[in-house]
């Protein structure tokens, strides 16, 4: 009964409070992190963490990964790798160096460092296709080249994140090379065979029960992937993300993936990041001086290089100057891996709370900086209101 009124509790505020926030212009996410404060110990202390609410929110945070890789179409390549890499080369090594070096600086050893430096240099895929949308570039060859480092970005820092815990943890018997050779060569299976056992088993009921057989089928490959994944010693949210990618180029029906998105959005997701406000220690900020220090260091560290590592990719790239300040400003927002690699940091005991604070306050900032900058580099991009045509300008970012 107990985890029962836990649960209630959970989803009612996350209900409910999310709804006043954003009365406030709050965004969503924010708004789900900024409850888990208020009701969590370090806030109003209306409810203490649990078995249950730990395994919903592991739930959550694998949800919130496999949404994010179904986001991503891997089509997005196409004729454009050459940018694309240079691009995640520079918005990649550039941010790892600056997270590694402000880790050190502040004594989080070389493990804790490596984690911040991975931290930086993701990117938010769920705030960047959005913040693309609402600049009517999502579909420009600017906007393909932004997504696609992205997708290598967040790829890569999870990769090395997976590095990470097998050196912390070793769960595989393997030497590393082969071991990820194994899981590659598992994927590439999984992406040809997926789609011919949802053809074999649902093809001649899709018209009549297309919904919840293959609802089901898609929750048995994510959770079946899962759980393969940890007995290879890959972490969920690995599994998740990858489980995603390899799916959003089979899942054919929109109708379908608005039904994973409310599941996803409606549920699981929103218990996560309660959770996550639940963990963030506020209150550091007033018996500690340093973590204001060690906000600031984060907050600008991560902006600054990602800012001037997508604007070098990109003039390196051949793009011009206001195509690579909006790739430098597209790419600032973190969320998503962020605040599941810092929750990661802090189940293996190589953050502590003071950081989990600075990142969530990371989360935040950026979530509103990077969209802020992309309309104050190009004011022109933005959707027009109804019955004015676009301005000309906008085609100097399209090119």
């Amino acid at each position: 009964m107990e985890d029962l009124l836990s649960f209630l509790i959970v989803i009612s505020a996350g209900l409910f409070l999310s709804e006043i926030f954003r009365r406030f212009h709050l965004p969503y996410v924010v708004a789900m992190v900024v409850t888990g404060i208020l009701i969590g110990p370090y806030g109003f202390d209306a409810i203490s963490l649990n078995g249950t609410l730990d395994f919903l929110g592991t739930i959550g945070l694998v949800f919130l990964m496999f949404m994010a890789g179904l986001e991503i179409k891997l089509s997005y390549f196409g004729k454009i790798k050459g940018e694309v890499t240079k691009i995640s080369i520079f918005n990649g090594l550039v941010p790892f160096a600056a997270g590694f070096l402000i880790g050190q600086y502040f004594g989080y050893g070389t493990l804790g460092s490596l984690l911040i430096g991975i931290i930086f240099i993701s990117s938010s895929i769920a705030v960047v296709i959005p913040s693309l949308e609402s600049h009517r570039l999502l579909k420009s060859r600017v906007g393909k080249i932004i997504i696609s480092s992205t997708v290598i970005e967040d790829g890569l820092s999870l990769i090395l994140l997976s590095i990470i815990l097998q050196v912390i943890n070793p769960t595989t018997f393997l030497p590393l090379p082969l071991f990820y050779v194994l899981l590659v060569a598992l994927l590439i299976a999984m992406k040809f065979a997926i789609p011919k056992i949802d053809d074999f088993f649902f093809s001649k009921i899709k018209k009549r029960d297309l919904f919840e057989q293959e609802l089901r089928f898609i929750f048995v490959v994510l959770i079946g992937t899962v759980v393969l994944f940890d007995i290879l010693g890959m972490h969920a949210i690995i599994a998740g993300f990858f489980t995603g990618l390899i799916l959003s180029d089979t899942i054919k029906s929109q109708k379908l993936k608005d039904k994973l998105h409310a599941i996803s959005y409606g549920l699981f997701v929103p218990i996560f990041f309660i959770i996550i406000g639940m963990n963030t220690d506020v209150t550091v900020f007033l018996t500690a001086g340093g973590a204001l220090v060690l906000t600031a260091a984060i907050v600008i560290g991560s902006m600054s290089t990602k800012f001037i590592g997508g604007w070098l990719g990109g003039r390196l790239s051949g793009l011009n100057s206001q195509q690579s300040f909006m790739i430098g400003a597209a790419t600032i927002p973190q969320l998503s891996t962020t605040l599941a690699v810092a929750f990661i940091g802090l189940e293996y005991n190589l953050l502590d709370h003071k950081l989990i604070t600075a990142l969530v306050i990371l989360s935040i900032v950026t979530t509103f900086a990077g969209p802020f900058l992309m309309g104050w580099i190009c004011p022109e991009c933005k959707l027009p209101p109804k019955g004015k045509k676009p301005s000309a300008k906008i085609k100097l970012l399209k090119e």
